[in-house]
């Protein structure tokens, strides 16, 4: 949910300032990257309405790169794993110029000696060994296949630059040590090829979260070694849930695929996102996507963690299911529908205007809305009110049965109302509802009856009247 609350912050500030919004796959990991996870931020974008400008694909799936042609760049400009290329010219650059070097310093070594700082209390930072090893010596050491990585040397003691949200931040650089940028010439960590691809893809602004606050300063120095300007940088804050603890995926920090699943709109899930961590002026929440690019603004977003409060998604989601167009809440509901449902187009279009006021997500219109369709089975005891007698019920039901059978519509709730305030609400209104529904709780026995029409409903009374006959 953190990425996805990224991607829409991106796409608001790109939008409201008339920039690009640039879609880049960082899949340098080969371990944790598979195009089925590619296949799944398209697929999370679209549903959230948040068109890309650049990126691998179109819009619409299509394998093309409009841009790609403007920048005269290859089809793979905007994934990283087909960018090998690119970054290796970068790496030998810095080989060259004396700015990085092999390291073939062993990982059990670096363990230990890692143990014997901590030990001693102190913070561990590579310092160097490999650093002053002759060009014939790193040669030998490769032939003899001794495995290494590439090292940034880093030189400067102090890295200062400026947060669009947190402000002034300063980084004593002589605590990190000569970081790893690659793990050879064809293998580039994430630092290094996220700095290269900044530069190569003109990018003016880095709006991420602040678990990437701690790679800016070692960012910044690739970019004086490489000679690349600096983008501004905005690190959001954490999503936190309700106890104030980073958001897990047990509280909330599922995928954007398992809330669709449950039955959030897009809609809601964008209204939501957009919010966390700033407000606008105003107090109103429900906001347009169109008002949400005009009321945002990056400076507003607060330094400390954002809260995700699942009941205000719910809250959100409901209130969209009431609000949105029918037509629209009919495409996002049908996945959710029986297919023998469909059968009756006019009584499902009427039981979904119906349960759409007591819907919270989409997935609820299954189980609050199945009476329509079929009657399920219930207990006689069932129709009776508190303490009032089977034949009173009888008789109240059979009462009703003349009264729908002799008029319908406004004039039966009109002679249904009048019924019932004379003998009593309770008394009458709740063996109706259950005639209905075969269930305690459901929408208003009037509204059942609308969406029914006579004939269902008469028959469902008549049921009720043999059950207790």
């Amino acid at each position: 949910m953190g990425n996805a609350r990224t991607a829409i912050f991106n796409w608001l500030f790109a939008r409201q300032h008339g920039g690009a919004f640039i879609l880049r796959i960082e899949d340098t990991d080969k371990e944790r990257s598979a195009r089925e996870y590619e296949e799944d931020i398209y697929e999370s974008l679209r549903w959230l309405g948040l068109d890309w400008d650049e990126g691998p694909v179109s819009q619409d799936g299509e394998i093309r790169n409009p841009k790609s042609e403007i920048r005269n760049e290859p089809q793979g400009f905007y994934r990283q794993s087909e960018r090998t290329g690119i970054y290796k010219t970068y790496l030998q650059k810095l080989l060259d110029e004396g700015k990085a070097y092999y390291c073939f310093c062993s990982k059990e070594d670096l363990e230990a000696r890692r143990a014997s700082y901590e030990a001693n209390g102190r913070a561990f930072a590579y310092g160097g060994t490999c650093r002053k090893l002759t060009p014939e010596e790193v040669s030998l050491r490769q032939a003899q296949g001794v495995k290494n990585v590439i090292r940034f040397k880093v030189s400067e003691e102090r890295v200062e630059f400026k947060d669009e949200i947190r402000g002034r931040a300063e980084f004593d650089m002589s605590l990190l040590g000569d970081m790893v940028i690659a793990k050879d010439l064809e293998t580039p960590l994430y630092n290094f090829s996220a700095t290269v691809d900044d530069f190569e893809m003109e990018i003016t602004h880095v709006i991420r979260g602040e678990d990437h606050f701690a790679n800016t300063p070692k960012q910044i120095l690739l970019q004086r070694a490489l000679g690349f300007g600096t983008p501004l940088y905005a690190h959001l804050p954490l999503l936190l849930d309700a106890k104030r603890s980073k958001l897990s995926k047990r509280f909330g920090d599922a995928s954007l695929r398992d809330y669709r699943l449950k039955g959030y709109l897009p809609e809601a899930m964008f209204n939501f996102l957009a919010l966390l961590g700033w407000h606008p002026e105003h107090d109103r929440e429900v906001l347009t996507r169109e008002e949400t690019v005009k009321e945002f603004q990056l400076k507003k977003v607060q330094k400390g963690g954002a809260i995700f409060n699942l009941e205000k998604l719910d809250w959100f989601n409901a209130h969209y299911i009431r609000h949105i167009e029918f037509e629209r809440l009919m495409e996002l509901a049908r996945p959710f529908i029986p297919n023998a449902w469909f059968h009756n187009e006019s009584l499902l279009q009427k039981a979904l205007q119906v349960e759409r006021e007591r819907m919270r997500l989409l997935s609820d219109f299954r189980e609050g809305a199945d009476f329509f369709f079929e009657l399920p089975d219930y207990a006689p005891e069932l129709l009776i009110w508190k303490e009032v007698s089977l034949e009173k019920t009888r008789t109240y039901l059979e009462e009703m049965l003349t009264i729908m059978e002799e008029s319908f519509g406004a004039d039966a709730e009109e002679h249904l109302m009048k019924f019932a305030n004379e003998k009593g609400r309770g008394e009458v209104l709740w063996p109706l509802r259950v005639a209905l529904s075969g269930r305690r709780t459901s929408p208003s026995p009037f509204e059942i009856i609308q969406v029914l029409g006579r004939e269902e409903a008469t028959s469902r009374i008549r049921t009720a009247i043999d059950k207790i006959s």
